[in-house]
């Protein structure tokens, strides 16, 4: 870790900035899948569909970013490398083969919902680890992750 004048103790940091890395991981994975529905999506609701995936990959990008800095804030180094996403996301992989509507609201819906648990879950660990801002970054991006899974739901019968 960096030198800090951050007063939470040594050992939330280390714990937080791990926590962070990981999220960030799955945040990256998932800002990518929407890319790769986003460039790929085929259907009769084509733009509609499109410029929906492009709006949640904005706010992911948003969050993936906040991640970063967040664990840079505590004293931490972070890895947004793709070599460094691809082995710590928790998220299934994306399959790369797929262009229906259905087929890619599908997959976002899984993905988006996997990442929300895990979200979930950072939030526990950082209220009980006593750090009150890393858990309200993680609530915010929870809330968030709720809607669009809602919204991408909303799609399918």
């Amino acid at each position: 870790m960096h030198k800090t004048r951050n007063d939470l103790p040594d050992n939330t940091r280390k714990a937080m900035i791990a926590l962070l890395n990981a999220r960030l991981a799955d945040a990256i994975d998932l800002r990518l899948a929407f890319k790769q529905a986003h460039w790929n999506v085929k259907g009769p609701n084509f733009i509609a569909v499109h410029e929906m995936f492009d709006a949640m990959q904005g706010r992911v990008s948003g969050f993936v970013d906040e991640i970063a800095e967040r664990a840079v804030m505590l004293g931490g180094q972070v890895d947004g490398t793709t070599q460094g996403v691809a082995k710590g996301s928790k998220l299934t992989a994306y399959p790369a083969d797929i262009t229906k509507e259905r087929e890619h609201i599908e997959a976002l819906a899984d993905r988006v919902a996997q990442f929300g648990k895990l979200v979930r879950e950072a939030i526990d660990a950082a209220d009980e680890a006593d750090d009150k801002d890393t858990a309200d970054l993680f609530t915010g991006v929870s809330k968030q992750m709720d809607m669009d899974l809602w919204f991408l739901e909303a799609h399918l019968p």
